[in-house]
């Protein structure tokens, strides 16, 4: 095995830990670090990509984006609905203590978010993801 495929390989396991502690923790984002660990296996290795592809991780979190270049409306806003709510509880106790720096810093993630999922992710209706609403 070359070390091209290591490589990839290291990089789409730090990549899928990444996305996986994102599922829990909006800070990181799930979507793009699953999308480079598709890529990683992709190139260094086709059992680790069809892996990965049969995971409900995949599944549940990139499938739609990938193959239909978009998401459904639930899951656009359970994702911005839970970002919402644990950023604005950081925010919340940060500022309670004065700590205005980092709120800045979430404030802007979070409209990062939100600017990103809803205008440049695709919103695909039900399970066919033929229509866009």
């Amino acid at each position: 095995m070359g070390i091209k495929k290591i490589l990839f390989i290291v990089a789409g396991c730090i990549c899928l830990a990444l996305g996986t502690v994102g599922v829990f923790l909006p800070i990181l984002p799930t979507t793009p670090f699953y999308l480079v660990t598709l890529y990683c296996f992709a190139r260094s290795s086709q059992r680790l990509e069809d892996w990965f592809k049969g995971t409900k991780l995949y599944k549940k979190h990139l499938e739609s984006f990938v193959e239909k270049k978009g998401m459904r409306m639930s899951t656009k806003l359970s994702i911005l609905i839970t970002v919402t709510l644990l950023m604005g509880f950081g925010i919340f106790f940060m500022a309670r203590k004065g700590v205005w720096i980092p709120c800045v810093i979430l404030g802007v993630v979070w409209v990062c978010h939100f600017i990103y999922f809803v205008f440049f992710v695709k919103t695909i209706k039900g399970d066919t993801g033929n229509e866009e609403l």
